[in-house]
Parts: C-alpha cells; structure tokens; sequence
C-alpha cells in the first residue's frame, strides 16, 4: 500500500479530487459537508493500476493549518492542487513551506478547475516555486492516475522490521469492540494480537483494518486503524502514539538542526513543534545559526532523523524546519559550552553517547555495535579511562582513609562517573581491588605505621597474656579507637570478642586446649580462672566458643568441650 496526502489553498478542489480518484466523498464530519469545507482529516482510497493507494485530505484553510499538518507529518508523497482559476494563492504558500521544512521530495502538482479557466497561468506559477515537480491538469483523470502511480512507484522501500511507532491522528470508540485509533503506518509492522505501549502503558492490538478490510497484519507504509485494549478512547488522542515496547525513550528536550529557517529572531517567539501528528509548545534557546536546543512542553518519542517544522501559532507562520539530531543532549552548563555544542551541531551529526545502554541507544537512533558491559555499550577509550580513574580514586581514598574499611562502591562509582552500579564490577576485573561489605580496597594493604606500631604493643602484651585483654585506657594511650582496632581485626592482627575487648588472632585456639584440660563440665569461674582472665573476657569468650561449637552450654549453666 502506498499513502498520498494533499495540500494546496482553500477551495482549490482537494476533497472533490480525491474524490473522483477514488469514489469516496473524503470529508467525514457534518460540518463539512454542510460548509462545502475541509476541516479535519479526511481518507479515503483506491487502487491504480495494482497499487493499494490511501489518501490522506487535509484542510487548506488557514485556521486549520495544525490538522493539515498532522495529516501531512508522517506521509511521504503529497499530491499539491492548485485550482486554474485562483493560482498559486497565500495558504498555498504556507502549504508549501510546510511541505519543504518537513523534508517532503515526492510531490506531484495538479491544476484543478482547468475546465472553468485557462490553466496556462497557475502552470506558470507552479513552475517558478516548483521547477522539478511533476504538474498534471486535473481535468485529464488517466493522466493524474499515471503521475499518482508514477510518483509512488519512485517512493523509498519502507523499513518493515522497524520498531513500530504509530502517530495517532484519530482516537474514537466502536460498539462491542471498543477504543479505536488510526494513523500512517511509515515503518514496521503491526499483528493482531501485538503488545504495544502508550504512556508508559501496555495495550493490546484486538484488531487491525486498513483500506475498508479487516487484516491479521499490516506492514508499512499504511493506512491502518488499530482497534486496542488496555485504553480508553478518551486517553489517547492526536498526536499520542502507540508503538513497540522498550524501544522508544519519551525526551522534552532535544537538539535540532534548522532547515529553511527565515529570521533568526522569530526563533524567540512562542513557537509550537509539528511532528508526526504531535503539535507542541516549545521554548527554543538557538546554538548558532543553524541549530537550536528545544525544551518541548510535553515529552514525545522522538529519535535521531526524525524530522519536524517549527510554526509561530500566533501569526500562522512556519519558521523552520527542524531535523532531530540528538535526543538525550548535554547540559550547558560551562561558559562557551552552548557556542561549542553550535559549532558540532552544524555538522549535522552529534556523537554517539560514550556510555549508554543498548535499549537507550536503539530508541536513540544509533547502532548498538560496540563493547558489552551488561545491558551498556561504552566507547573502548572511555572504558580505560573510567578504570585509570578508579584506580586513583581507590589510591587517593586509602591515602585520605589510611584505617579505613575501604572506599564504599557508590563513593566510587560517582567519583569514577559510571553511570550504574552494576558496572563497576566489571570496571574491577583484573585489578586485584577486593570488595567486601560494600567497599573496595587495595589489595595487600597494611596499616599505617602509627597504627602497626601500637598494635605490636598489644600484641606484645598477649604473648605473655593471652587472654588478658587491654582495658579501655589503655587502647586510649595506644590511640587505638574503634576505627584503628577495626583496622588490626581487618588484616588479622587482633580478633574482637566483643566492644572493646580484642585477643590475639589465634585465641579461640588457645582457649580450646585451656579448656579441654579441664574436668568436665566447667563453670564460668573455673573457666576464668585457667585461662587467668577476668569475667569481662571470659564471658564473651565463651560465648563465641559456644557459637563455633568449640563449647556446648548445658541446662545448669555448665559448658562441656
């Protein structure tokens, strides 16, 4: 199938051509046809010569110009009427500026009312605005049938493996099925049964018609009506879409390049952004002449390519064409950034973010090839250089923190800028850093020589008493505080038996073979008294024994071995 808009000034014959075309009277509202007067979309279709051909009419008033152009957005071939007896005329010229800033190539002029005065002149004015087109007097019908098959026999191959993104043009409600949407299909395909999403909702495509016909599937390039559930006709409406789960980021802020732009100082106007079927306010801060960053009033799913005009709602005027080129921009936070971000802008390319996940990138509009880290895609040289960065930071915090357990993961990963947590493991690989409890440490670490120094004190101490433990003031002479004694524990100097109270690292050795010597069962005293201790040690000793099944406590408050 093949999908034909038109455009062209009020009353110039648009409705009545396609009309002749195609047997069906495209206006669908009373109010039009009451009027004589195109003011929403109309459709209808037929086909030429074997092409399935659907067309899109579109209103040529200029209080309509939005719905015209939520018809125009997403078709790729245009069928542009001029009537014989008016010529080229103010909305054609609004019409045609509309149809250059999105980008539109395939065209095919047609002089409508060629039978009421002497076409010769309006062909002379379509010339000189639209030297390369095809024109084709409306009253030979075979001829326009010819052009029409002509000009959609030169349209592009559309992608019909693309992720589906369906901009919704019309949202109403069917008796016994329920929510029905309809829009052009540009690129994929949509199945009876698929699982879409709209508003960060899933739905579910019941049905699917297209040309008149119920269908199972329709590949673009298509008109298609989707009837869904999971959403109420009143939630969704123009300018929504429906489209393929997981592959599609909602952005409000995007930069663009500028084509056919008229004076620069229009760009500070209130200005609305037509893409698709979506019409948006946006506030537009320019980077140069030719680019701009735009901060939309509502998200939409846009990707890189995607192309769109920008319209000054007050005046009725298109101000530029816009071309999507970065869909997730920088900040602009440093003196000369926006200048700089201007000048890469002009190229009409933007880099493909370093570090991004493959999802993001694909709703983004770039290839996903490159080095896996996860669900992330990063830039080889990145990647070496968030290591180098780990690796000082890891140094620099142990320099800063010399008791310290380690550098606590998310410390790291923010001083390292990854972006999640889940790639700093894989940033570990191969560097010896050991992680444990949450923290990162060098490996072979020793404690700083005030701290090794006091620590042999103790230790010197517990050679000649084993379970003598060293009393509060005594640490405080040491200037052993938590933190230091956590330190001695950490590289296996000293052993915790309970707050404030180490031994040497092999004592619940020792005070087995203390206690096996004994006549069983023992008591806490005699326990206390063959290890020549005190009830502070003895008691948490013990119990850390019991714990590790060295000591079983009996009913009586006994212990055997």
């Amino acid at each position: 199938m093949y999908v034909v808009a038109t455009a062209g000034h009020v009353d110039h014959g648009k409705s009545t051509l396609v009309e002749r075309l195609t047997g069906m009277w495209p206006d669908r509202l009373a109010e039009e046809q009451r009027r004589g007067l195109t003011i929403d979309l109309g459709f209808a279709w037929t086909t030429l010569d074997g092409r399935e051909i659907a067309f899109v009419d579109v209103p040529g008033h200029e209080r309509f110009v939005a719905n015209m152009l939520a018809g125009v957005g997403p078709v790729p071939a245009v069928v542009f009427v001029v009537a014989a007896t008016e010529g080229w005329m103010p909305q054609s010229d609004e019409h045609l500026d509309a149809l250059r800033a999105l980008g539109v190539r395939h065209l095919l002029v047609v002089i409508s009312k060629a039978d009421l005065a002497d076409p010769e002149g309006a062909v002379a004015q379509v010339r000189e605005r639209l030297a390369d087109a095809p024109v084709v007097i409306g009253t030979d019908l075979n001829a326009v049938r010819a052009q029409i098959v002509s000009l959609v026999d030169g349209l592009p191959t559309p992608d019909r493996d693309a992720d589906v993104r369906l901009w919704v043009d019309r949202s109403f409600t069917v008796r016994g099925a329920g929510t029905v949407v309809t829009g052009t299909l540009a690129a994929g395909t949509l199945r009876a049964g698929d699982e879409l999403e709209h508003a960060g909702r899933r739905v579910t495509v019941r049905g699917l018609q297209s040309l008149g016909r119920d269908r199972s599937e329709v590949g673009a390039v298509a008109r298609v009506a989707v009837n869904l559930r999971g959403v109420d006709h009143r939630h969704i409406g123009r300018g929504d879409t429906v489209r393929t789960p997981r592959a599609w980021l909602d952005t409000a802020e995007i930069d663009v390049l500028l084509r056919v732009p008229s004076e620069s100082h229009r760009l500070h106007r209130q200005l609305v952004l037509h893409i698709g079927s979506a019409a948006v306010p946006v506030h537009v801060r320019p980077l140069g002449t030719a680019s701009a960053r735009l901060r939309l009033a509502r998200p939409l799913p846009l990707r890189v390519g995607d192309i769109g005009l920008l319209r000054d709602a007050g005046e009725h005027r298109i101000v530029a064409g816009v071309e999507v080129l970065d869909v997730r921009p920088p900040a602009l936070r440093r003196r000369g950034a926006a200048r700089e971000r201007g000048e890469e802008l002009a190229t009409g390319r933007v880099r493909r973010p370093t570090c991004a996940r493959a999802d993001e990138l694909r709703a983004m509009g770039f290839d996903t090839g490159g080095t896996r880290v996860g669900d992330w895609v990063v830039d080889d040289e990145w990647w070496a250089q968030r290591r180098q960065q780990m690796m000082t930071a890891v140094a620099r915090w142990a320099a800063e923190h010399d008791v310290a357990a380690g550098m606590p993961l998310e410390t790291l990963r923010q001083q390292t800028g990854l972006p999640a947590a889940e790639m700093l493991p894989p940033l570990l690989e191969g560097t010896q850093m050991q992680v444990v409890d949450g923290v990162v440490r060098q490996p072979g670490v020793g404690l700083p020589g005030r701290v090794d120094k006091a620590v042999r004190t103790v230790e010197e101490w517990l050679a000649a008493e084993p379970f003598r433990a060293p009393e509060a003031d005594e640490l405080a002479d040491l200037q052993l505080g938590p933190r230091e004694l956590a330190a001695a524990i950490r590289a296996k100097r000293l052993t915790r038996i309970a707050d404030g109270v180490v031994l040497g690292p092999d004592v619940f050795d020792r005070a087995a073979a203390v206690l096996n010597a004994l006549p069983q069962p023992f008591t806490v005293a005699e326990a206390k008294r063959a290890m020549n201790t005190t009830r502070r040690v003895a008691v948490p000793l013990l119990e850390r024994l019991d714990a590790l099944k060295v000591t079983r406590r009996n009913e009586d408050g006994t212990r055997n071995t």
